[in-house]
């Protein structure tokens, strides 16, 4: 498992990605003064954003089914934990865009190669405290 993204992963068999990029925002408003630089003020954090993309290829690794089933979550509009194959915890994100380019197709149209690109933003703020003793509970009941 690469990572998990509520109950999907993103594994070979599935969507595996091959370039993960986070970007983190803080914001500073500036406030205009006469005959001096602006003053700014630290307000708080910004969009914390995540782009995950990769490559399928079906009659090698990863299905096509993959990205349908990230698209009902996308749809469901809700927040999803995201976790990291090495037990990282990212917190709660919303499935924002999924890009996909279908190429190379078989005769019936099935592709062979499909790119995609999925965007994630970060929901949740002080709430990673409740999902980790959620994830430890999800945990020992599986046991």
């Amino acid at each position: 498992m690469m990572m998990a993204l509520g109950l999907y992963v993103f594994s070979l068999s599935t969507t595996a990605y091959q370039q993960l990029q986070r970007q983190t925002a803080w914001r500073h408003p500036s406030n205009p003064r006469v005959g001096a630089l602006p003053a700014r003020q630290f307000v708080g954090k910004g969009d914390d954003t995540i782009t995950l993309s990769g490559l399928i290829l079906p009659e090698i690794s990863g299905q096509r089914l993959s990205l349908d089933a990230l698209r009902l979550m996308a749809d469901s509009g809700k927040a999803w934990p995201l976790v990291e194959g090495t037990g990282r915890i990212y917190g709660l994100w919303i499935i924002e865009n999924l890009q996909e380019t279908n190429t190379l197709f078989f005769k019936d149209g099935a592709p062979r190669r499909i790119e995609f690109s999925i965007t994630l933003q970060r929901v949740d703020d002080s709430q990673i405290e409740l999902l980790g003793s959620l994830l430890s509970t999800i945990g020992n009941i599986l046991r």
